[in-house]
């Protein structure tokens, strides 16, 4: 992967500090990278209208983007890369590509497209849109490429014995508290230890929701976390573990970020989600699928030893590789077969 010396205009929304590392390494590979916030504000307020009535916030978008286009004209960029798009308009697309003629137009997305229907509007536009969502990709003819795991949750590898056998971070949201509870109940029943960390931006935020929103109806406020945790503390908290719990959205067949970072560190992986049976690093010793109304976790997988991956699949599954199926190499024939499958069965 060769960007050394090329110009880079990204923008992106804000998710947990990826956007910050995918810059950072990128300059470290030579590129000069200019970087912009998807959008206006992220104050909750505003994320929250701009996802649901975008239309409201229509003029202090267009000024916003005004003022990206006004530091970005004639800067003459190699690559112009936006990752999802949530507020970005139509009108900054067009006027950037015909700006820049020469630049290579991509579009990722790490939401399905019955979830975030706008970023089917960005296709016409971009040389290359690419998905993180398997069926996505092949239904509408788009690249595909999983997201990664970050450096740091491979060199934070340990062999030291974990203190806690099931453990779960993320933000609260769609049935995550309801279906991490069910989790947490049936590991009590099993006799196992957990560790829970339901982060959320705000107690306004979760009162609201329990008011709004069935999923939260029932959320003990004095389980909540309002403290976002770096990537050093999550690995820290994962080596402990034996197992980590994804809940991935009800309605997500894409792979979370977790799930990488999970493999990376050689740790077992408990999901919902039955399409991680269809990548080339599944393998039942290591990743438990299970119900997500009546959830069951056996002892006996977490007493089972975990397997290896192989380094040239962990490869795969870095930043560097991500950036590279992204910008030049299209790796769907990689990620649509399962290399594994002699193991898998």
């Amino acid at each position: 992967m060769d960007v050394k010396g090329k110009k880079i205009l990204l923008i992106s929304v804000r998710f947990f500090g990826y956007e910050k590392a995918i810059v950072e390494r990128l300059q470290e590979l030579g590129a000069t990278v200019d970087f912009f916030d998807d959008r206006p504000s992220n104050s909750v307020l505003q994320k929250g209208i701009i996802r649901v009535f975008r239309s409201v916030l229509a003029f202090q978008i267009q000024k916003y983007y005004r003022s990206v286009f006004k530091k970005t004209e004639n800067r003459k960029y190699d690559y112009f890369l936006l990752i999802k798009g949530e507020a970005i308009p139509l009108s900054f697309i067009k006027k950037i590509k015909k700006e820049n003629p020469g630049m290579k137009m991509i579009a990722y997305t790490y939401d399905a497209l019955h979830e975030h229907p706008r970023f089917a509007d960005f296709i016409p536009y971009f040389d290359k849109s690419i998905t993180f969502d398997r069926a996505d990709a092949l239904n509408n003819n788009m690249g595909f490429r999983p997201l990664f795991f970050l450096d740091q949750y491979r060199k934070s590898h340990s062999h030291s014995r974990p203190e806690v056998d099931v453990t779960f971070i993320g933000s609260a949201h769609t049935d995550r508290y309801r279906i991490g509870e069910k989790v947490r109940k049936a590991c009590e029943k099993a006799g196992l230890s957990t560790f829970f960390y339901y982060y959320a931006p705000g107690k306004t935020v979760l009162v609201l929701k329990r008011i709004f929103d069935r999923n939260f109806k029932d959320f003990d406020l004095r389980k909540a976390s309002f403290k976002k945790l770096s990537h050093s503390e999550i690995s820290r908290y994962y080596q402990k573990t034996k197992a980590v719990l994804d809940i991935n959205k009800p309605f997500q067949n894409g792979l979370t970020m977790r799930t990488f970072e999970v493999m990376a560190l050689g740790k077992k992986l408990i999901t919902f989600n039955e399409d991680i049976k269809n990548y080339p690093f599944y393998h039942p010793q290591n990743i438990l699928i299970t119900n997500r109304e009546q959830p069951e976790i056996p002892q006996s997988f977490l007493a089972s030893k975990t397997v290896s991956i192989p380094e040239e699949t962990l490869q795969m599954m870095s930043l560097d590789s991500w950036l590279n199926g992204v910008f030049f190499e299209d790796q769907r024939n990689y990620w649509f077969s399962q290399k594994n499958t002699d193991q898998n069965s």
